[in-house]
């Protein structure tokens, strides 16, 4: 925990999930989600108050400014987790730019039906 930090510690944590018996990984009840989510949301807050986008890059600082908070998100996700929401975030944040880049540009939305084979198929 950091000096300032506002994160608690947990007493479920997602470090080392149980196996069933069949040797597959039992998926985090929805307990240890909401956990998780919280200290993804805690770690995130930090990276924006610090002008950090990519926290994969920018490792060092971020684990300068934000290394309590990185460590509680690390011990409440799974692995596979952390990266995901690590990359899911500079994708949003690409993606975010783009839009805005290409509304200043005066793009205007394709109307509906009008996209490429198979987008439209994901809102229905």
């Amino acid at each position: 925990m950091g000096l300032f930090s506002t994160a608690t510690p947990s007493s479920t944590t997602l470090s080392s999930p149980a196996e069933s018996t069949d040797g597959a990984y039992i998926a985090p009840d929805r307990n240890a989600r909401a956990h998780c989510w919280a200290a993804r949301d805690n770690f995130f807050a930090c990276l924006e108050r610090n002008n950090i986008v990519d926290s994969i890059r920018e490792k060092e600082k971020a684990d300068f400014v934000c290394g309590a908070e990185n460590g509680d998100f690390g011990r409440e996700c799974a692995k596979s987790w952390v990266t995901y929401f690590k990359q899911r975030r500079v994708m949003e944040y690409k993606k975010a730019q783009t839009l805005a880049r290409l509304k200043k540009e005066g793009a205007e939305p394709m109307p509906d039906g009008m996209g490429p084979q198979g987008l439209d198929r994901r809102t229905q």
